[in-house]
């Protein structure tokens, strides 16, 4: 039986992913098979060489191109932003590969700015029971006071159980017998939530109270409040802690050391090196942008809370 894995990435994220890739082939069991699917719309035939050539005997790395039609009910609206700046629709992706891929009842997901230090397949492994999920807390907001408030008081969840979508294992078959894609666009035609996580937020709205949490070394983020694990399985750069953008952040060797491994190793250098100062000022206090959506849907009367609590929304 295969490990099917799934990347979602747009062309330009494309070194990232090599170096994901190429971390994940060389932790990989070689007593077990993995295939390895990107999803995408639209990679230059040069990246698409660059990640096939990690084919081996038990790793199979195939490409799906996402369809315009089925991607259409998701507009370019404020509300679906990443970041709260700009319009990303591979950051969706991972919600239809259920229904894609029904060859599956069980799958891995992981974004492309990730770099493994243990077999994928034992997230895999991971018995998922009756829940929707296999995922890690977001730790990258545990310290952040706007987003806690938006998570308690925007969505009313817990931000202790609070997810991180950049790392799923995904219980397919469910997916697909609770119709969560038909679930997804009923929402978002519907009512157009104002979201800070965008994809992530309906994850965590849907499959609340049916999800798994695992360990965090399964999702390790740099940040500036704790210290780092000492055996992370996956590091997860999420929001602005980009090796390739900044120096100095926690994980930033198992980046660099796969990274070197890699036919982008110049090119990934070349780009922290010609990042400014001044550009990595900008990129870290997009963080603020992003949170300043908190005032605008607190008091938005068709936010996520509200909608909850008036209209007795069964997700």
């Amino acid at each position: 039986m295969t490990v099917p894995v799934f990347y979602s990435i747009s062309d330009d994220f494309t070194p990232y992913a090599a170096v994901s890739l190429h971390s994940l082939v060389k932790h990989a069991d070689p007593k077990r098979d993995y295939t390895v699917t990107f999803l995408h719309q639209g990679l230059s035939r040069d990246h698409e060489k660059a990640l096939a050539a990690y084919n081996r005997d038990n790793v199979h790395i195939k490409f799906y191109e996402m369809s315009d039609e089925l991607l259409k009910p998701i507009q370019d609206r404020k509300e679906n932003y990443l970041r709260g700046d700009f319009f990303a629709m591979s950051i969706f992706y991972r919600l239809f590969i259920p229904d894609l891929f029904p060859e599956y009842d069980k799958v891995v997901y992981i974004d492309s700015d990730t770099v493994l230090n243990d077999d994928i397949a034992k997230l895999y492994d991971h018995d998922l029971g009756n829940n929707l999920l296999g995922a890690c807390t977001d730790t990258s907001i545990q310290f952040v006071e706007k987003m806690l408030r938006y998570i308690k008081e925007v969505l009313t969840l817990d931000p202790k159980e609070y997810i991180n979508s950049g790392m799923l294992v995904m219980n397919a078959k469910a997916f697909r017998e609770e119709n969560f894609v038909d679930k997804f666009f009923s929402l978002l035609g519907r009512y157009h939530f104002d979201c800070i996580a965008t994809d992530q937020d309906y994850l965590n709205e849907i499959c609340s109270g049916r999800i798994k949490y695992l360990d965090g070394r399964w999702d390790a983020m740099p940040n500036e409040n704790t210290a780092a694990l000492e055996n992370p399985g996956l590091i997860h750069y999420n929001l602005f802690f980009k090796p390739w953008r900044f120096s100095g952040i926690q994980y930033e060797d198992y980046f660099w050391t796969n990274a070197e491994e890699t036919i982008f190793a110049d090119e990934l250098k070349a780009e922290l090196a010609k990042t400014t100062d001044e550009e990595r000022d900008t990129e870290y206090h997009k963080m603020d942008h992003m949170l300043g959506k908190l005032d605008t849907t607190l008091q938005d009367p068709h936010n996520w809370a509200r909608v909850k609590e008036n209209e007795q929304v069964t997700l």
